[in-house]
């Protein structure tokens, strides 16, 4: 078992004793809310692009138009939704996909499954490490970064990752979940779907 697994285990089982409170508490308040399922879960790339069952806490209402298909993410995502994302509570649960060896809580975020034939093979190579609850592109701009610039980051990551950059991310992230920086891509509820540069840009229909 390498150095780093070892840490995800450590820190994973710590942060789920220490924040169970935390986590009951933002269950019952998506409960209330937003009522049933509580949790949202989506196949997502891991390791090598193989699917997981990623899971987060609920931000986003099921409406859909008059003709079934969902409405676009600023109109279904919440208030309490909108809260959550900004103190990133609604990631909690992917504590539970790192347990399960699906996540590390450091590395590239897991995108959609449908992007995986949209990457360049650079930007692909953000596969060749386990996906992370944070990683170097959420503390250094998160959603107000481009697509690009994101992947760059990630694939950067790739090539220097090590126990102490891990750390220096997690505490990073810490301060950044509290100023709240780079919670939205300017201009969109979320993240405006990814598109390599010759399609048209469209939005996600994912609680992403």
């Amino acid at each position: 078992m390498s150095a780093k697994r070892i840490m995800d285990l450590t820190l994973a089982t710590i942060g789920l004793i220490a924040l169970s409170p935390l986590i009951a508490a933002t269950a019952i308040l998506v409960r209330v809310k937003l009522g049933s399922p509580v949790l949202f879960r989506q196949q997502r790339p891991g390791l090598h692009g193989r699917p997981f069952s990623f899971v987060k806490f609920r931000t986003m209402m099921d409406t859909c138009d008059e003709n079934g298909r969902l409405l676009p993410d600023d109109l279904r995502l919440t208030r309490t939704g909108r809260l959550l994302r900004s103190f990133s509570l609604d990631e909690l649960p992917q504590l539970m996909n790192v347990l399960r060896g699906e996540m590390s809580l450091v590395g590239p975020r897991p995108l959609l499954m449908q992007y995986l034939d949209r990457y360049t093979a650079e930007q692909a190579r953000r596969h060749e490490v386990r996906p992370g609850i944070t990683g170097w592109a959420q503390i250094n701009g998160r959603n107000a970064l481009t697509w690009e610039q994101k992947f760059a980051l990630d694939t950067w990551y790739v090539d220097h990752t090590s126990l102490g950059l891990d750390l220096k991310i997690l505490g990073m992230t810490v301060w950044i979940s509290l100023v709240r920086e780079g919670v939205n891509q300017p201009g969109h509820a979320t993240m405006e779907e990814f598109q390599p540069r010759n399609n048209s840009s469209v939005r996600a229909s994912a609680d992403s």
